[in-house]
């Protein structure tokens, strides 16, 4: 590989760092290739990339930014993964794959600067998925307008209740005279 192609590789994945909110290495030693591509493809179902560089490489795109600190775990036979949506989601993915196949280990992860240890990543993929976070906050935050409705409807219910005992009491009074 001549110095043009190296420098090109670099600046992609310096890209694919910019560009994910999430990253994840993981050693990939002894997986067949019929199971390498279902799991490509089971990550780009998770919007995902899962790119293998050369550690070098990968050291050098890292180099100066504010993940450099997982270049320490580029050794051996490692490739990346890059999340560009939702990270719970792609942890999740991740995880759940190397629970099939274990022959994949996890080693370290970012999301966003933060470094993450693999505790962190399991932590992560046993988050809900963004849907279901949005679901719960909407629900909480309705929660309250409903409150507020139910109450201030009580009050012409009261009312009309009153009214309608009156009407009734009167129509008997007037009945029994």
């Amino acid at each position: 590989m001549d110095r043009t192609e190296k420098t090109r590789i670099i600046e992609e994945v310096q890209e694919s760092f910019r560009k994910a909110n999430a990253t994840f290495i993981a050693e990939y030693q002894g997986i067949k290739a019929l199971e390498m591509n279902e799991f490509r493809k089971a990550l780009r179902d998770a919007s995902m990339e899962f790119r293998v560089v050369r550690n070098t490489l990968a050291r050098r795109a890292v180099k100066g930014t504010q993940i450099e600190g997982m270049a320490a775990d580029l050794k051996g036979p490692t490739a990346i993964a890059f999340s560009y949506n939702d990270p719970a989601a792609a942890a999740k993915a991740l995880v759940e794959f190397t629970k099939n196949q274990p022959k994949l280990k996890l080693k370290t992860g970012t999301l966003g600067a933060r470094v993450l240890s693999i505790a962190d990543i399991k932590g992560l993929s046993e988050l809900p998925s963004r849907e279901v976070l949005l679901a719960k906050m909407l629900g909480s935050m309705k929660s309250p307008v409903t409150g507020i409705a139910v109450v201030l409807s009580a009050v012409p219910k009261k009312l009309l209740y009153a009214l309608n005992a009156v009407k009734e009491k009167k129509a008997a009074e007037a009945g029994a005279a």
